[in-house]
């Protein structure tokens, strides 16, 4: 087993008199796709803005790669290794989609671009910013207005600006919401693919999706881990059946 790439310990989130996530303690490993499923509620995006520096913890630990990163900003934490998207895609509507990959591979730039200089010129930049959405298959919409792609497209987009910053970990919060069935289909082989070359802490509700990507799977019931462990064992827990998934999720 490789040592885990990001460790959370004792991580919790309060909001006056409400505890969102409330100690939660896990690991991330490379090869190893983590899944993190509960009812609305939960606390799972509360947990993930946590990890990428969207929220500071109230207590708590975050190490990645073996450096505490609680109370860095998310532009370090980005630079670090840590890229994520969000369950309302945040992409640039009304630039291209090269552009909108542009603009996420600059930011690993060493220094601000020159701005005499037509951005486009960078040969690094845009190399970064074409594989990058070879790797999501959106090569072939590079010159495309972003905004007029279709929802699963977009989607793509959002984690091929990720990509473009070079990231070691990938934090998805729920990426196929709102997908058609070929949409979706296409996003599972995505972040499979994905899965082999990065480490990925997945938030996602298609429970088909999380059974067919995740090696572990981590429950959240009211701020709180309820079970964690291999799919088998998550789909075999009377406690969670119970809790969340219902015995007409559970073949």
């Amino acid at each position: 087993m490789t040592e885990p790439i990001l460790q959370v310990r004792e991580l919790s989130r309060r909001f006056s008199g409400l505890t969102a996530v409330d100690s939660v303690s896990f690991d991330v490993r490379f090869g190893e796709l983590h899944a993190v499923i509960g009812p609305n509620g939960a606390g799972k995006t509360t947990l993930i803005n946590m990890l990428s520096g969207d929220l500071s913890p109230s207590a708590g630990s975050i190490r990645f790669r073996d450096m505490e990163i609680a109370h860095l900003a998310p532009e370090r934490r980005s630079r670090l290794g840590v890229g994520r998207s969000y369950q309302k895609i945040n992409i640039f509507p009304g630039f291209s989609v090269l552009e909108n990959c542009r603009l996420a591979a600059q930011s690993r730039e060493p220094q601000p671009l020159n701005w005499l200089r037509h951005a486009m010129s960078y040969d690094g930049v845009l190399k970064n910013a074409r594989q990058a959405l070879a790797l999501v298959g959106l090569t072939n919409q590079a010159d495309r207005i972003a905004g007029i792609l279709s929802h699963g497209q977009q989607r793509q987009l959002e984690i091929a600006m990720s990509l473009a910053t070079d990231p070691q970990l990938l934090l998805l919060d729920e990426p196929l919401a709102g997908m058609g069935f070929e949409e979706s289909l296409n996003m599972v082989k995505l972040i499979g693919d994905l899965a082999q070359t990065h480490a990925i802490l997945l938030v996602e509700h298609d429970m088909d999706a999380v059974f067919r990507l995740a090696r572990v799977l981590t429950v959240m019931v009211n701020g709180k881990i309820l079970a964690s462990g291999p799919p088998e064992a998550i789909r075999a827990n009377q406690t969670v059946q119970s809790a969340y998934l219902g015995t007409d999720v559970i073949p």
